[in-house]
């Protein structure tokens, strides 16, 4: 058995040692928009893109550098090369965190977000964390949160086509990468 994936560019991209080169938007933009979130447990079908295309405009909304917006459209794209895993199992799991972070490291690195300071991280972070709340309120009737964190601007959880988020995915990634190269 080989120790790489084959990718949608078709890409031999080896995930335990990634090469920052094999890294490409398109194969991140189509994965994600073919993942779920919450392990598919939600209501409805919403992709990782779109979370993340929610998270860069709430990021956006919020005034954040391009750099940051770039970082939170990019922040789980580590997931398009080794999927993910829910938090209670990830957490018991602490070479999956090694393998992740490494694999996001690269690929932060790959578009030019190598030099995230500790702030913009938090900024990411807490962006991911506000979409994570509401998207879970919305979509399953439950708070992740006991104080529902501040939210910039109402996000649309509906379904969508995975191409067109694909597109959008892509699109927003251009205009961002474009600006902040």
């Amino acid at each position: 058995m080989s120790d790489y994936i084959l990718t949608y560019s078709k890409i031999k991209f080896y995930p335990l040692e990634p090469i920052k080169d094999d890294i490409k938007i398109k194969d991140i933009a189509h994965s994600l928009s073919l993942m779920t979130r919450a392990n598919g447990h939600c209501d409805r079908f919403y992709s990782v893109a779109q979370h993340s295309i929610s998270c860069y405009q709430e990021a956006k909304c919020r005034g954040y550098s391009a750099r940051v917006q770039l970082g939170c459209l990019l922040h789980d794209a580590s997931e398009s090369y080794i999927s993910d895993l829910t938090r209670p199992v990830k957490r018991n799991l602490p070479q999956y965190f090694s393998i992740e972070e490494r694999l996001q490291k690269t690929i932060y690195e790959r578009f030019g977000l190598e030099d995230l300071t500790e702030e913009e991280l938090k900024q990411i972070e807490d962006v991911d964390d506000t979409l994570l709340h509401y998207e879970f309120e919305e979509m399953m009737d439950y708070q992740i949160f006991e104080t529902a964190p501040q939210k910039w601007m109402d996000h649309d959880f509906a379904q969508r086509d995975f191409g067109s988020v694909e597109q959008e995915f892509t699109t927003v990634f251009n205009e961002l990468f474009a600006f902040t190269d």
